[in-house]
């Protein structure tokens, strides 16, 4: 996984993050609301890029012996 899809996934869960808490101090609960859900968003893709490391790992380790 790259360092530029990593840091991609990461910046898109602090806007998320961001937008959130801006709608829940504005009262805003659409905009809380997709605050929430690009967060979680980024959360998914980053839990892909930590799966997809480990599968290389593994590969790695079989091209070793």
């Amino acid at each position: 996984m790259s360092a530029s899809d990593r840091a991609e996934h990461g910046a898109e869960e602090l806007k998320g993050k961001a937008k959130g808490g801006l709608g829940d101090a504005l009262g805003n609960e659409q905009m809380e609301a997709e605050g929430k859900s690009e967060e979680s968003s980024a959360q998914v893709k980053q839990a892909g890029d930590k799966l997809k490391d480990a599968a290389g790992d593994v590969k790695d380790a079989f091209k070793r012996d």
